[in-house]
This record gives structure tokens, C-alpha cells and sequence, in this order.
């Protein structure tokens, strides 16, 4: 049976489980997050004060920490060496804070170590963005057109979306492994033992939302290869 390409074609139920597991680990993040954003680390140190602490005694003074606005728009940039931390985490000394902070200084050890799925990612991510930002266009392109034109411009937009499959793939073990340099890090003065386990569900909960992302987008490239053959 045919279905139009804007029905709810059999190809959509693909995506409803991750769609579903996306919204639970954003809710997840969020929830946990503020829960230990309250819960003060007795060392006192905002998130501002635990990123420039690890940077220095791991020899990183040449990375700037700046102030960022938004929520949880926390990164680190490798390109002009600079994190970036958000309110909630630049100027509080919760446990929440600070391991969202160390988080990002992971990253910041990874590139100073040449961290090998980091550098993969940053070489994946100008072709996911491209990739990103075309693919529906030609595929809504080639469904319109159809013929042998609009086949070749699904099929080339399946190829662009590989790229965001595979940024999404190895993104996941760049930030649990920065989450478990961040944690090495906090265990060593900074946080005692009850803090860590607080701010490891913090983390964990981080890691859902890169798990959720990987799977929507697997998912998503299934639903266009279906897509692709029923139009075949």
C-alpha cells in the first residue's frame, strides 16, 4: 500500500520510541540538575572556580573560562581554547554546578591530550552541520518531484544524514569519557566522597540526553531508508 509522504506512513512508528526516551532524559537532565543545584558543596567553589582550579594544576593556562548566557549552554570551544559556562554553573557552588563545570574541562583535557574521538568528532561535525541543514530540503524536494531526480535527491540527502548518524555515534563516548575525567578530577580535593555520588547522577542523567540523541538519529535514518525503498 502507498502512503502519501505527508500520512503517517508505517515508517513514523520508528521513531516514536525514541521521540519518547528523548523527552524522558530531557525531563531527567532537567529535574536532576535542579534537585543538586540546591545542595551546596562544602568546599564552597562555584563552577567558575572548580574549571579554572582543574585547568591550572593539570598545566591548561592558556584556556579561558568565560561567562555564557542561557541554561546548560555550557561547552568548551577547541578552536579558540575558551569554556564557556552558563549561569546556574559559572557563579554556583553547587554539586551540580561543579560537575557540569569539571565536565567541561574534560573536554578541555581531552583536546589537550589529542583525545582520538574528539578530533574525530570536531572533522565530523562541518558535515553534520551541512548535513543538517539540506537534508530536508531535498528530501521534501525529491518526494515532491519524484521520477528518477527526486529518487537521486532522497538518496543524496540519506548520504548527508550519515553524517549526522555519525556525529551523534561518536559524541557518545567523547562526554562519558569527559564525565569520567571530570570525576577523577573532583575526587582529588575538591569534592568528598558523598558529593561525588550526587554529582555522578548528574552526569549520568547528561549522558541519557547523547544517548537519546544517537538513537532518535539512527532511528530517523531507518525511517528514510524506508522511505526511500517505498518510493523505489
Amino acid at each position: 500500500m502507498y502512503y502519501p509522504y505527508y500520512t503517517f506512513g508505517p515508517e513514523m512508528l520508528i521513531l516514536i520510541p525514541a521521540i519518547i526516551f528523548a523527552l524522558y532524559a530531557q525531563t531527567k537532565v532537567s529535574s536532576t540538575f535542579n534537585k543538586y543545584l540546591k545542595r551546596a558543596s562544602i568546599s564552597g567553589y562555584t563552577g567558575f572556580q572548580v574549571a579554572r582550579k582543574i585547568l591550572d594544576r593539570n598545566g591548561l593556562h592558556d584556556v579561558r573560562v568565560e561567562y555564557i548566557g542561557g541554561h546548560l549552554t555550557d561547552h568548551y570551544d577547541p578552536r579558540s581554547k575558551v569554556l564557556r559556562l552558563s549561569k546556574p554553573v559559572y557563579s554556583n557552588s553547587s554539586v551540580a554546578s561543579v560537575g557540569v563545570a569539571a565536565h567541561e574541562v574534560g573536554h578541555a583535557l581531552q583536546h589537550a591530550k589529542g583525545y582520538f574521538p574528539l578530533i574525530l568528532r570536531n572533522n565530523i561535525a562541518p558535515i553534520a552541520g551541512f548535513g543538517s541543514r539540506f537534508v530536508w530540503i531535498l528530501i521534501l524536494g525529491g518526494l515532491l518531484i519524484g521520477a528518477q531526480s527526486g529518487q537521486f535527491m532522497i538518496k543524496t540527502g540519506i548520504l548527508l544524514y550519515l553524517g549526522v548518524v555519525a556525529f551523534q555515534i561518536v559524541t557518545l563516548p567523547v562526554e562519558i569519557n569527559a564525565s569520567r575525567r571530570a570525576l577523577a578530577q573532583l575526587e582529588s580535593g575538591i569534592l568528598t566522597a558523598d558529593e561525588l555520588k550526587p554529582t555522578k547522577k548528574v552526569l549520568d542523567a547528561a549522558a541519557l540526553t547523547y544517548i537519546a540523541a544517537t538513537l532518535t538519529a539512527i532511528a530517523q535514518l531507518i525511517r528514510l531508508l524506508m522511505l526511500a525503498n517505498r518510493r523505489d
